[in-house]
Formats: structure tokens, C-alpha cells, sequence
């Protein structure tokens, strides 16, 4: 028994000199740690001071202090930054849906702008813009060299004033500059259309009307239809969509699903990391879907992409995705501004991250550039022949084998097929998409 005890408490004291000789040293380099970091901020309040004192012209000491606050987050990442208090309100403005601008979400690489995606119907879409162009100066002045904020603050501007930005593209040799009217940017978050027997939700951004104008534009189409028996399945436009909420992307998944995990986020802190999941009820009872995506599709909607990529509730479409998958949160600040800080990344249903790397659609399809909206210059009337047939022919021979019923049906079915061809020259990507659908109804139709 004595043994036993001895053997115990020299257990005991092993431990604690072994405690001793670990703790000691990690406490040790603690406090140097935190030493270094009360002299660093002694040196930044130095430089402070001798700025204040003896640069050559007199600053003002608020500014001073936002460009290093500023300086200390977009150091972090492209995302981090700080929102000044009229940066912050028109921030909150843009997520309600209307603000003035441009109408473009920009980022920051290689020192020059670098354009996200245009929004629809904005003066930059209108203007032309492109997902993947870049930015190198307006008006004149050259943005490199600047932060994101201060090169987004010079292309603010009073609505109905103009503005020039010079603009690189890749495949263009020259720089060439563009023109546009500055403008309030009132925001439609969803729009749909109906193509055929297909329902087009174009998705063009996530703010707070997301989701309700995405089951609204729904159900317009499903009932223009004459109901979601008559629907073969949903096109969800989501190209150039440069993302927004965390929440609206979310419930957009979900508009969609059943049940299974939609995203998760994981920060730093076990605590801070946050699943998912998705509730019962598919708005389209389970209808096929086509998920188009490019380069210009971001964020949020990169997190509904792979949402649904990853559930096999949807076919994945179009061309790489822009590959931002970090979390970023705005914590407001005393003085009335906030702090855009990344506090986390998120990862699809299966475990990826596509933070740089983007969703890979299911087909790739590129966008083939337009064709010239004129044909006019045809020489040898080669239009004109391709398009005529038996009927353009001189007394030819009427068909008798045909109910008038049966004629009209050919008529419309060929009316259908003629407006399939037009939008492959207006819209290869969702020509596509719907082809997809189509496919899928017709193999659907032969197994029942």
C-alpha cells in the first residue's frame, strides 16, 4: 500500500514539474509577445505624432487615422476594409435594393480595378462592361496604387454626370475608354420569362428581396403556363450575379430542396462556425433545373451553385465561377461607421471550398462572341435560297393528308423550334440550358 502511495504522489510531483517546465517558457513568450505589441503601437503613436507635427502641410488628424485603420484591414485580404459612416449607410441602402452608381461590383488585383460582374440593365451593363474587365483609369487619373475604396469613390459621382473609364480586356491589344451616365441603381433582384415550356429565373443579385421575388416571378410563370404540370423545368440564371446576403442565398437553396446540408461556414474559432440545412418543401416539386453560372457569378451565388450541384438537384452550366469563398461581416463601429472584417470560409455540401478555385460547371459551355445583328451583305442570295421551300413554289400541291388541328399543331411546333434558333444566336448559354431540359422532359416522357 505504501508503495502504491509513493508511487502516486510521485506521480503528482513529476506532473507538476512537468507543468512547471512547460508553462514557464510559453508564459515567458507570451509576455514578449505581448511586449512587442505595446512597442508597436508606441511606434505607430510616435510616427503619429511626428506626422502631425512636421510633415510639410498640416493634416487632418481624424483622416490620418481612417487611412491606417484602413490601411491595417485591406492589408488582410481584398475583402476587409472599412466602411466610413457614408460608405456604411449606402452600403445598407445597396442591400435594400436601390443605391446610385455605375451599376458594376469591383474588386482589387494587381493594383488595378477588376470588374466582378455588371448588373443588369445599369448603366454599365448598358454600356458594356464585362465581367473580367479591368479598370486602369477615370477620368484620366490612374486608380493603381489606390485602395479598393478610394478607387470606388472616385467613380462616385452625382446621378446624370458623366463619367470616362479606361478599360483593359483581355483580347483587345489597346486600352480603350468608355463612356457612361452615372445613374440610381434600382435593383430587380429576380426576373422570369418563359421559354418554351421552361421557366427562366434570372437571379441578378442577393439582397433582401431575393427570395420573395424569386417565388413571386414563380409563380407567375408556373401559372402562365397553365400550372407545374405543364412546366418541363426551371432555368436559374445565376451569370453575373456578383452574390450579397449570406441569408438569401440560403433560402434560395432551399427554395429548392428538401432536406441535406446547403452550406457551411467555418471561421477561425470552433464556435464561430455555423451548417445550414435545408427544410422541407421544393418549390417546383422536384421539376429538372439547370444552374448557369461564369465568371462573373460570385459569392452567394456561388454557394446556391454548388448547393445544388452537389444534391444532384441540379445540372451545372456555363463556364467557371468567379472562386470568392470567404465570409465577411460588417461590425458597426462608434463614430457611426463599420468594419468589413472576413470572419470565415464557407464550404459546399460536400466539403470543398471554393475560395479561388470556383465552382467547375457540370457541361462548360463558353458564350460564343455575337454575330453581327445584320445580314444584309449577302451577294449570292444565299439566305434567301436556304430559306425557301415546296410552298414558295409556283401552283405546288397542297397537303391533304392534314386536319386543321394537326396543321396548326406542326405550325406552332415549328414557331417553337424558329424561337429555339433565335435565342442560340442571342443566348447560347440558356439556349443550352433549355435543350438540357428539353432532353430530360423527352426521356421522362418515354419512360412514364
Amino acid at each position: 500500500m505504501n508503495k502504491f502511495v509513493m508511487a502516486a504522489l510521485g506521480g503528482t510531483v513529476a506532473g507538476a514539474l512537468l507543468t512547471t517546465q512547460v508553462a514557464g517558457p510559453l508564459l515567458a513568450q507570451e509576455a514578449r509577445r505581448q511586449s512587442s505589441v505595446y512597442e508597436q503601437l508606441d511606434l505607430f503613436g510616435d510616427i503619429f505624432e511626428r506626422i502631425r507635427a512636421q510633415y510639410v502641410e498640416e493634416v487632418d488628424e481624424a483622416e490620418l487615422i481612417e487611412a491606417a485603420i484602413n490601411g491595417m484591414l485591406t492589408s488582410l485580404d481584398p475583402h476587409s476594409s472599412y466602411l466610413p459612416p457614408k460608405d456604411f449607410d449606402d452600403m445598407q441602402v445597396q442591400t435594400r435594393g436601390e443605391f446610385g452608381g455605375l451599376g458594376i461590383e469591383v474588386t482589387q488585383e494587381e493594383g488595378f480595378v477588376k470588374v466582378v460582374s455588371p448588373i443588369d440593365e445599369t448603366p454599365a451593363d448598358e454600356a458594356g462592361i464585362e465581367a473580367g474587365d479591368f479598370i486602369t483609369h477615370v477620368d484620366g487619373e490612374s486608380v493603381l496604387g489606390l485602395t479598393l475604396d478610394d478607387a470606388v469613390e472616385l467613380m462616385r459621382g452625382p446621378v446624370g454626370s458623366e463619367i470616362i473609364i479606361t478599360v483593359v480586356r483581355e483580347g483587345i491589344d489597346e486600352p480603350f475608354d468608355v463612356t457612361i451616365v452615372r445613374d440610381t441603381i434600382k435593383l430587380t433582384a429576380v426576373r422570369s420569362r418563359v421559354e418554351g415550356d421552361t421557366v427562366v429565373l434570372r437571379v441578378t443579385t442577393f439582397n433582401d428581396q431575393t427570395y420573395p421575388n424569386l417565388k413571386d416571378e414563380l409563380e407567375e410563370s408556373v401559372e402562365e403556363l397553365g400550372g407545374l404540370d405543364k412546366v418541363n423545368g426551371v432555368v436559374l440564371d445565376l451569370r453575373n450575379n456578383p452574390g450579397g446576403l449570406l441569408t438569401q442565398a440560403i433560402r434560395v437553396s432551399d427554395a429548392f430542396l428538401n432536406a441535406g446540408e446547403i452550406v457551411s461556414t467555418r471561421g477561425r474559432n470552433p464556435q464561430d462556425s455555423d451548417r445550414y440545412n435545408a427544410t422541407d418543401g421544393d418549390l417546383t416539386n422536384g421539376k429538372p433545373m439547370v444552374v448557369l453560372i461564369n465568371g462573373g457569378s460570385a459569392s452567394a451565388s456561388e454557394i446556391v451553385a454548388g448547393a445544388l450541384q452537389d444534391h444532384r438537384r441540379a445540372i451545372v452550366v456555363g463556364t467557371k465561377s468567379f472562386g470568392k469563398g470567404s465570409v465577411q461581416t460588417v461590425m458597426p463601429l462608434k463614430g457611426d461607421g463599420a468594419m468589413r472584417l472576413t470572419t470565415a470560409r464557407y464550404y459546399t455540401p460536400s466539403g470543398r471550398s471554393i475560395q479561388a478555385l470556383g465552382v467547375s460547371p457540370d457541361i462548360v459551355v463558353d458564350q460564343p462572341p455575337r454575330r453581327p445583328e445584320t445580314e444584309e451583305e449577302d451577294t449570292n442570295g444565299s439566305i434567301a435560297a436556304r430559306n425557301r421551300s415546296e410552298a414558295d413554289l409556283r401552283g405546288s400541291l397542297d397537303n391533304d393528308s392534314l386536319t386543321e388541328d394537326e396543321r396548326r399543331q406542326i405550325e406552332e411546333d415549328r414557331q417553337k423550334a424558329e424561337n429555339a434558333a433565335k435565342l442560340r444566336e442571342d443566348d447560347y448559354q440558356l439556349a443550352y440550358a433549355i435543350d438540357i431540359l428539353k432532353g430530360l422532359s423527352a426521356l421522362d416522357t418515354e419512360d412514364n
